[in-house]
């Protein structure tokens, strides 16, 4: 009678023992352990990331973090950490964190209107793990621009703004090989007998709708503009283009934060091969990063004969248009009186 109840009271000393056990484990395991209050955070772990690295990173956003690791170690000890971008979301268990963290999640990496490779590759390295310096060398890799018909300055053309899918720790050579891929595949056929027909490369296309986008903000606009800029070029006559003016300032002073809103006469004499007033023909590459609209302007221009065109003050945002130096001149002088009375310096 006794050995039963020595048995008895074993078999509750073993059975509470293996619950306690069982909840201990439960709650390491399915518990929520998260340490933030939004929705979801995203965590993103470098190439080569130690140990103390992912601890350092992960700390902020897991309420216990040497509990969460210990799970980690018995489910996932042979991979260890991934380096990559992670989806978290408030609530998850150790379980849930480390399933999260064994799928990489893509960036939607975005760009438009940069106006230099340097401040292309500043916005791309903002938003995936390869840093400038690493990007603009593949960039402007020598043998790949010789091997694509591209220089130093004409290789923004390259980048057709758009939305593009990267996994955050991607490399550089993969993003220059998916932006080459995409601008092939942007210049079809269609597109380069076009450009053909106007007597323009397509990096020269590029080049003078980054011009036609800096001029007018209006896309319906964009392809007036353009005709008339043609014009010009098939006339052998100077572009005069204020934006040009604009970037050749920004770039004689290494300042492209700057914000300028009046072109003065002094300005048109700036000596820099970008400046249209001083040099024919097209500048030496793009001056911004035109998107689709503006170089689908140039491909597809209206047809007239206006060479000159100034911006409008009765329909804001919109420019006046005339055939000879006459007309252009009453619509210019409207537009500077106008500037004076608003004090637009």
């Amino acid at each position: 009678m006794k050995l039963k109840n020595l048995v008895a009271i074993l078999l509750v000393v073993v059975m509470t023992g293996l619950l306690i056990y069982g909840y201990t484990l439960y709650n390491k395991t399915f518990v929520s352990n998260t340490a933030f209050e939004e929705r979801e955070v995203y965590v993103t772990f470098p190439t080569n990331s130690t140990h103390e690295d992912v601890k350092k990173i992960l700390s902020p956003y897991v309420k216990d973090f040497e509990q969460f690791d210990a799970v980690f170690q018995q489910v996932s000890f042979d991979q260890g950490y991934f380096p990559g971008r992670f989806l978290l979301k408030k609530g998850m268990s150790n379980y849930d964190m480390i399933q999260a963290l064994k799928y990489n999640v893509p960036v939607k990496l975005t760009f438009n209107n940069q106006e230099t490779i340097e401040k292309l590759v500043s916005r791309i390295s903002s938003q995936i793990e390869p840093d400038s310096l690493a990007l603009i060398e593949v960039f402007t890799d020598p043998e790949f621009l010789k091997e694509n018909n591209f220089t130093k300055d004409d290789v923004l053309s390259m980048f057709i703004p758009n939305t593009y899918e990267f996994y955050w720790n991607t490399t550089p050579l993969k993003v220059r090989n998916q932006m080459q891929k995409e601008y092939n595949r942007f210049w079809n056929e269609e597109r380069k007998a076009k450009a053909k027909k106007l007597g323009l490369t397509p990096t020269e296309v590029v080049t003078l709708a980054s011009i036609v986008q800096k001029e007018t903000a209006k896309v319906d606009e964009r392809p007036k503009v353009a005709g008339a800029y043609l014009n010009r070029l098939e006339k052998g006559m100077l572009l005069q283009a204020d934006p040009t003016v604009v970037y050749s300032k920004k770039l004689l002073s290494n300042d492209f934060e700057q914000i300028i809103k009046r072109v003065y006469l002094k300005d048109l004499k700036l000596n820099s091969p970008y400046n249209t007033y001083m040099y024919t023909g097209l500048p030496p590459g793009p001056i911004a990063m035109p998107d689709i609209s503006s170089i689908d302007a140039v491909l597809n221009p209206e047809k007239h004969n206006y060479i000159f065109f100034c911006a409008s003050v009765e329909r804001m945002g919109y420019h006046e248009f005339a055939e000879n130096l006459a007309q252009h001149n009453v619509n210019r002088d409207k537009y500077s009186a106008w500037l004076d009375k608003n004090n637009i310096q």
